[in-house]
């Protein structure tokens, strides 16, 4: 059985590391033939700088010394090409407890080695860009409130040394100018927020119960002057980022209070079930509901489907969700009628 098996090189040596026997995987792993090994010592499969540095008489030490030793490296094959090999050597006695020799098990581990190498090299190549993008945001960010900040400026300069000689349309005209650098602000402040969500916060134990209560508290007014009602269910324990999560909830809460049906009072439902290895949450309202062919467009950055005029809002709060959602392993979804309100389903892995 030993010599039948072909994913890894198994054979014997005696005590001075001479190979005694050759199977069919040490012929494939190493590409030798058993005459052409057997009677040889173990060490012609060393690299010389292996070599050089003792490995081979270390490994047959301290495998003499403890039963077994192990290594993990570079190993020659029999046409010069290298293979990372995965070593195991073992001291093999007789019924009196003398050392007769060893056995010697190889894995030809460079394909794993090269697909971790390329995964960690991916890995440490995405966190540098990460950190390229979030200096590049905070950068330009930075550098687009400045103008927008001296354009406010100028705007209250013009109204307190000129405003008694502007007409009603210079005031509107003004009017204008600073909505559209306020919402400017809030757009750059959004994508600051979006950048930075997860962050290196680490992950907790939260009660959602008491998020939703920090929520209510927090949309006191909204709900208030629209006169909504929010029914929630008992929620579960979580593993997560509780600022994210706390974000995520408050995003839709406020969603479903902006897209009110005209004189309806808002009504919010929120509950989860376990589905697999997942909670399943859904938020459902009565709202003014949304197309079906907008339904995965309203989770994209900076993605409206109303006029300024009609709804405030910088087409960032769903993309937030989403964003967070996905930071927790889940996926997010909305089903929708126009006129009938929205559910949104949401999962996070337990």
């Amino acid at each position: 059985m030993v010599g039948e098996m072909e994913d890894c090189a198994l054979f014997f040596l005696d005590v001075q590391g001479n190979v005694g026997s050759w199977n069919k995987g040490a012929e494939m792993i190493k590409g030798y033939t058993a005459a052409e090994v057997i009677g040889t010592s173990f060490r012609r499969f060393y690299t010389a700088e292996g070599i050089a540095r003792g490995l081979p008489d270390q490994m047959i030490e301290e495998a003499r010394r403890n039963g077994t030793a192990r290594q993990s490296g570079w190993r020659v094959k029999k046409d010069g090409n290298l293979f990372w090999a995965q070593v195991t050597l073992s001291a093999m006695h007789d019924e009196e407890g003398k050392l007769i020799g060893f056995s010697k098990f190889t894995r030809d581990m460079t394909e794993k080695m090269s697909i971790e190498k390329a995964l960690n090299e991916y890995a440490r190549e995405l966190e540098f860009k990460n950190k390229e993008l979030e200096q590049f945001v905070y950068i330009a960010s930075h550098d687009l409130q400045e103008p927008l900040l001296t354009v406010r400026n100028f705007v209250d300069l013009l109204k307190d040394e000129y405003g008694s000689v502007f007409d009603e349309n210079a005031e509107l005209y003004l009017t204008f100018i600073n909505q559209s650098t306020e919402r400017m602000r809030n757009l750059i402040k959004g994508l600051l927020d979006y950048s930075r969500l997860g962050g290196n916060q680490p992950k907790k134990q939260i009660d959602l119960n008491a998020i939703i209560d920090g929520v209510r508290h927090d949309l006191y007014t909204q709900i208030e002057s629209s006169g909504a009602r929010i029914f929630c269910q008992e929620l579960p324990l979580i593993r997560g980022h509780e600022t994210a999560i706390r974000q995520l909830f408050q995003n839709l809460l406020s969603n479903s209070l902006k897209f009110r049906k005209v004189g309806v009072p808002p009504e919010i439902h929120i509950s989860a079930q376990q589905d697999g290895e997942f909670w399943k949450f859904e938020v459902r309202d009565n709202g003014i509901g949304i197309e079906e062919r907008f339904t995965e467009k309203i989770f994209a950055i900076f993605q409206r489907l109303h006029s300024h005029s009609e709804y405030e809002g910088h087409g960032i709060g769903l993309s937030h969700c989403k964003k967070i959602v996905e930071m927790h392993s889940g996926e997010i979804y909305v089903k929708s009628l126009i006129g009938e309100g929205s559910c949104f389903y949401f999962t996070i892995k337990i």
